[in-house]
C-alpha cells in the first residue's frame, strides 16, 4: 500500500493513488478505499440532482402561490438557473436517469418545508405531491399558474 494515509491526508492520498495507477502499480494501490470513494462519487452526483430539483420544486411553488411577491424577478434567475445547472448534470451524467423519479419525490418533500419556511404559507396548503412532472418542471416554457 501506498505511504500516505488515507485518514491523514486525503489529498496526498489521492495524488499518490492516481500516481501509482498511472503507473500500473496495482498492488500498491488502497483498493478498499479507493472502492469506497468510486461509489461516494456516485451518490454525490445524485444527491446534487435532489439538492437542484429541491431547490427549483421550491421556487416554483413561491412562484404559483405568491404571484404578487415584488421578488419574482429572483426567483426566476433561480429557476432558469437550475433548471440549466439539472440540464446539465443529467446531460453529463445520462445514467442518472433512471434515479429522477425518486429524487423529484425526495426533493418535493425537502421543498414544501422550505416554502413553508420562506413564504409563511402552511407546508398543508401545497399539494402533498408534486403536481408536476420532472419533463413539465425542466421545460423552459413552463411557470405554474398563480394559486392565491
Amino acid at each position: 500500500m501506498g505511504a500516505i494515509a488515507y485518514e491523514q491526508d486525503y489529498y496526498g492520498w489521492t495524488q499518490e493513488q492516481s500516481n501509482l495507477m498511472k503507473a500500473r502499480k496495482v498492488n500498491e494501490i488502497d483498493w478498499e478505499h479507493l472502492i469506497e470513494e468510486v461509489e461516494s462519487m456516485g451518490l454525490r452526483e445524485r444527491k446534487e440532482l435532489v439538492n437542484r430539483l429541491r431547490v427549483l420544486l421550491m421556487h416554483l411553488l413561491k412562484w404559483q402561490y405568491q404571484p404578487n411577491y415584488a421578488g419574482r424577478s429572483s426567483w426566476e434567475r433561480t429557476i432558469k438557473v437550475q433548471r440549466k445547472e439539472i440540464f446539465y448534470l443529467m446531460k453529463d451524467n445520462p445514467s442518472l436517469k433512471p434515479e429522477v423519479p425518486a429524487s423529484m419525490e425526495r426533493a418535493y418533500n425537502f421543498a414544501i418545508d422550505d416554502a413553508e419556511s420562506e413564504t409563511g404559507i402552511s407546508a398543508s396548503h401545497f399539494p402533498q405531491e408534486s403536481p408536476w412532472t420532472f419533463e413539465q418542471v425542466m421545460d423552459v416554457n413552463f411557470w405554474p399558474e398563480s394559486v392565491e
